[in-house]
């Protein structure tokens, strides 16, 4: 197979390097809208039991033992590990109510669990709880789902893999963010060199099928020379993917935020300098990237997705396992399934209390327009493939595609005389100089940012 390299274009990424929406979701959480009726909720399980579609299943874990300031999470910070509990009870009940409304023959193609901390919980409470998913819904047994949990490395002892291993878990998302003693200082994150050396050597010893890590760059302290550092120290440990996240500084929104020195930031073109190297450092050493901040082995299956057309986005972000609806369980937690978004409440407290009043826990929700499904497939074939046949859509959703997008289409005319985007008769092909900034391309089919809004999202790089 062969694999298409980014270009870095100082002056075309200066020019459109805007702040814009992720697009883990399309339309995006923005738009949700508070008091989303049950009956909403009900009727699109109803049709999801109807498709027979496999599920993908999110647990969301928000407890950690101390905070690390640039984190923006949904999150309890608390070394009180009875706090757990009354939480892990209340998921329960949760699992046992959508279990009861979903058809039981349907298999779990993928299952994630997310934090804050899911380590956080005893290794009897992990054991528990998925024996209680387990119990409630049809898991796979034999090895082939995409089955991961988030780790944070610092602490954690190689026996509590075996654990994961031993109760389901396929595959490893670890937070380094930096290896750098200064950064981590400043922001209160603590990590090793040699435990997660420790860590990957015991995840290939229990046979997990990938190991992902995440870095952070635009941190306070660090340098072009510091972030390439933690870089050549990873590529060392050889992970099969890799996330280079941009650090967004919102103190407004993140009151952790708050404790880090804003003036030990890098600045703004120090910071993408860090990002141009990491691009250059990753693919000499043989990773490709995927897009939106991901890089992964040639061999891994996330890369071979995409190159066979088959890659996927949801609220985790990539996923090799399509057509799946998502149940997404836990405090915040957005689940997909059928035409809607809907979201659980974001406090642990209003959380806890509807399932003790046997209330259900969502408070917003979205019911997607045939608009939306039309956008939402289009952006994400863009920032999966990076390219868009206009063929397949007119046949698939029964429009003339120029016509239908004719204002999307003209917004992307200084964006093609630019060379990030080709636009021919047949469709749209993505450069190697718009790979890194396709969310702005998908920017020209939101059809909410046509409209103002009080909404503040990260720059693109």
């Amino acid at each position: 197979m062969t694999f298409t390299k980014v270009h870095w274009n100082p002056e075309l990424i200066k020019r459109y390097d805007l702040a814009g929406p992720r697009y883990t979701s399309y339309p995006t959480a923005p738009q949700f809208v508070e008091g989303y009726p049950q009956s909403e909720v009900d009727a699109a399980i109803g049709r999801s039991n109807q498709s027979g579609r496999p599920l993908s299943l999110y647990l969301h874990i928000p407890f950690c033992d101390t905070i690390c300031y640039y984190c923006g999470c949904n999150k309890v910070v608390t070394a009180n590990k009875k706090r757990a509990r009354p939480y892990l009870d209340a998921l329960k009940l949760e699992i046992e109510l959508r279990a009861s409304q979903l058809d039981h023959s349907r298999p779990v193609h993928q299952l994630h669990w997310g934090g804050g901390t899911p380590t956080y919980i005893s290794d009897e409470e992990k054991r528990e709880l998925m024996a209680h998913t387990r119990n409630h819904f049809q898991l796979l047994d034999d090895d082939s789902g995409e089955y991961s949990i988030e780790i944070h490395p610092g602490g954690l002892t190689p026996e509590t893999l075996g654990v994961l291993r031993e109760i389901g878990f396929n595959r490893l998302s670890m937070g380094v963010q930096d290896f750098n003693p200064a950064v981590q200082q400043a922001v209160n994150r603590f990590n090793s060199v040699e435990e997660v050396r420790a860590l990957s050597e015991r995840a290939k010893a229990e046979g997990f099928h990938s190991l992902s890590m995440d870095l952070i760059y635009g941190l306070p302290l660090q340098t072009r020379a510091s972030v390439n550092a933690t870089l050549a120290q990873v590529i060392e440990l050889s992970p099969e993917r890799l996330s280079l996240f941009n650090y967004a500084h919102l103190p407004h929104l993140f009151k952790s935020q708050k404790q880090m020195d804003a003036s030990q930031l890098p600045e703004p073109q120090e910071k993408l300098q860090m990002l141009a190297d990491a691009i250059e450092t990753l693919q000499n050493a043989g990773y490709v990237y995927i897009g939106m901040d991901h890089f992964a082995k040639p061999d891994d299956p996330l890369a071979i997705a995409q190159e066979q057309g088959l890659l996927q986005r949801n609220f985790q972000g990539y996923a090799t396992h399509g057509n799946c609806d998502l149940i997404a369980m836990g405090v915040s937690a957005i689940s997909a399934i059928d035409n809607i978004f809907v979201q659980n409440y974001k406090d642990i407290a209003s959380y806890q209390e509807a399932f003790s009043n046997q209330q259900p826990a969502s408070f917003k929700g979205l019911t997607l327009t045939w608009d939306d499904q039309l956008r939402q497939a289009v952006i994400s074939q863009l920032i999966c493939h990076f390219q868009l046949d206009f063929a397949v859509f007119e046949h698939a959703w029964n429009i003339d595609f120029q016509s239908y997008f004719a204002d999307a289409l003209a917004e992307l005319e200084p964006m093609i005389g630019d060379g990030l985007i080709t636009r021919t008769e047949q469709g749209l092909q993505v450069s190697s100089d718009g790979r890194l900034l396709i969310r702005r391309i998908c920017m020209a089919f939101d059809a909410y940012l046509k409209v103002p809004q009080a909404v503040k999202y990260s720059r693109i790089l």
